[in-house]
């Protein structure tokens, strides 16, 4: 080719910034480097000697700044160190048993303390029944247990730290409770001679004699106010409780009813009130789902103007004795704090109101009307029970109760009339409890070593966990009338007719009820905090990690 058509190429002449930007890509020593750095400072701002060396100035900044000023942070402190006079502390620590359950703060203890006798408990005589104005009801058919899958769902163990309103049954703090409100030893002697006799009359289903969803509803009631729980730490007690739980459950259908049902239902709310306080004190979701469904049986079945009738009809008529359980189920169901049941809250204010539909302005309640019958500690307590201990109809019918004595021979000498007895001294008791003061002191004289000595004891006739022998006890009503539960054995009691006693034939129903409503009297120092006493986080129940839960198995 001609140098025409190749011409000879000249080399590329770059430009003065291209070159500048490849001086900084120049291999350099570091003593080149720095001696560039020194050098380029000198150079006019704009050239790339200059832009150089204010690179390398930035790139070594870093490191060396990392290093010097965590050393003059450390010599700041050590020199601060050095001019601190140090002064020698002393802390007292106390060292806490874990097993033992925090104390709650006990209220002040009675101005005057209950001195019992030794009594004699071993006296032979039969037995009776109940009925708070209860018609039809229906014999309890046996069950037969149904083929079914067993779920297992983790119970918090014990010991549970229960705190609030229930905060007196925790292992510990029974004792302290009976002391400051005027318990005895003897009573909860009692208590577990009652609780032993429940036990043996335990159905091998999980129920007990009697109408079988409210009696094994009263029965776990009774060992769930001692603390008893299906827990490896209550071993005389927790399968007792257990068993309990499971029929109760296995026995709820999915609208929430139970399947087992006195004519009038008493059996829902009792049985609802015994598995709302069973999910208090063990936080099992089970029992959570179940109390959920029953609670939202009894709200739907409460009237606008807060009361409730047999069966929970949307009726005019309003009922005292079945607005008491309604509303004792309601309370519990409330206490629990997170049970999700709507309307709940609600029926438990607008229940007051129920009662009051039947409070007399003079004191007193009537059955379905403004009387003054011995149904008037069942409204005291539910109103003491849903908040409203300072209305004036409390406090009218404290003082018309004032005139009540607790006298098995004497049971039908009352200001008021009835022949149900043992009924209406489980709400006066726990009525006067919860009003304290002189009221509690001068009831609790009488009360507590009348039920420990008409507790009909049997030697030697039960067998403990650790397989030692002991006695167990049981209740008959003082009163003929009252009746209601017929099941099981039938045996002979003793009752008072214008206080001359009388023999008469009663069964295992019957006793079941009579021991339960006693017995959770004798249970009223621990059962719940005093009213008056406002609890602090009345709801909280608080227990160990689950790591080493235990299982309830319910059948479904």
């Amino acid at each position: 080719m001609s140098e025409e058509t190749n011409p000879i190429q000249e080399p590329v002449q770059h430009d003065r910034a291209y070159n500048e930007m490849m001086k900084l890509f120049e291999e350099l020593t570091l003593k080149e480097r720095v001696v560039k750095t020194l050098n380029g400072l000198n150079q006019p701002k704009d050239s790339g000697d200059y832009k150089f060396a204010k690179l390398q100035i930035q790139l070594m900044a870093g490191p060396i700044l990392a290093v010097l000023i965590p050393m003059i942070g450390i010599g700041i402190l050590l020199s601060l160190q050095s001019t601190v006079k140090t002064k020698d502390q002393v802390f007292a620590v106390e060292v806490v048993d874990p097993t033992e359950t925090p104390d709650i703060e006990p209220p002040p203890p009675p101005e005057e303390q209950v001195e019992f006798e030794p009594l004699d408990t071993e006296f032979d005589g039969p037995v009776d029944k109940f009925n708070p104005e209860v018609t039809d009801v229906a014999n309890n058919e046996p069950l037969s247990p149904k083929p079914a899958e067993m779920n297992t769902v983790a119970i918090v163990k014990s010991p549970i730290v229960m705190r609030g309103i229930v905060g007196s049954r925790s292992p510990g703090q029974r004792g302290k409770a009976i002391s400051a409100y005027g318990g005895s030893q003897a009573g909860e002697a009692t208590v577990m001679r009652a609780l032993r006799w429940l036990k043996s009359k335990q159905l091998t289903n999980g129920s007990w004699p009697g109408q079988s969803t409210a009696m094994t509803g009263m029965a776990l009631l009774a060992f769930l106010a001692h603390g008893e729980t299906p827990s490896p730490d209550c071993a005389e007690f927790g399968p007792t409780v257990e068993k309990g739980i499971r029929f109760l459950v296995d026995e709820q259908d999915d609208n929430g009813l139970f399947r087992s049902k006195d004519g009038n239902n008493y059996a829902h709310p009792i049985a609802t009130y015994a598995l709302c306080e069973a999910y208090t004190l063990t936080k099992n979701p089970i029992l959570k789902t179940a109390a959920e469904k029953a609670l939202s049986v009894i709200v739907r079945g409460q009237h606008p103007n807060g009361g409730w009738d047999y069966n929970m009809k949307q009726t005019p008529r309003d009922d005292t004795s079945y607005m008491g359980w309604c509303a004792q189920a309601v309370k519990a169901g409330h206490m629990a704090a997170d049970l999700e049941v709507a309307g709940l809250d609600a029926a438990f204010k607008n229940a007051v109101n129920g009662f009051k539909v039947n409070a007399n302005p003079s004191g007193g309640f009537g059955y379905t009307d403004k009387g003054r019958t011995g149904l008037s500690g069942v409204g005291v307590l539910c109103m003491q029970l849903l908040g409203a201990a300072k209305e004036n109809e409390v406090s009218a019918t404290l003082s018309f109760l004032s005139e009540c004595t607790y006298s098995f021979e004497n049971w039908d000498k009352q200001p008021y009339k009835g022949a149900s007895p043992v009924y209406y001294w489980y709400y006066i008791t726990q009525a006067k409890f919860h009003a304290g003061g002189e009221t509690w002191k001068s009831w609790n004289k009488q009360f507590q070593p009348e039920l420990i000595k008409q507790q009909v004891v049997l030697k030697d006739a039960y067998k403990d966990a650790k397989g030692d022998l002991r006695d167990i006890g049981f209740w008959d009503s003082p009163s003929n009338g009252e009746h209601g539960n017929a099941g099981g054995e039938k045996g002979m009691a003793k009752h008072y007719e214008k206080g001359v006693a009388v023999q008469g034939e009663t069964s295992d129903g019957d006793r079941v009820q009579m021991t339960c409503l006693s017995a959770l009297q004798l249970m009223v120092y621990y059962r719940y905090l005093p009213t008056f006493q406002a609890p602090v986080a009345a709801e909280e129940v608080e227990a160990p990690a689950v790591d080493d839960d235990i299982s309830i198995k319910i059948t479904r």
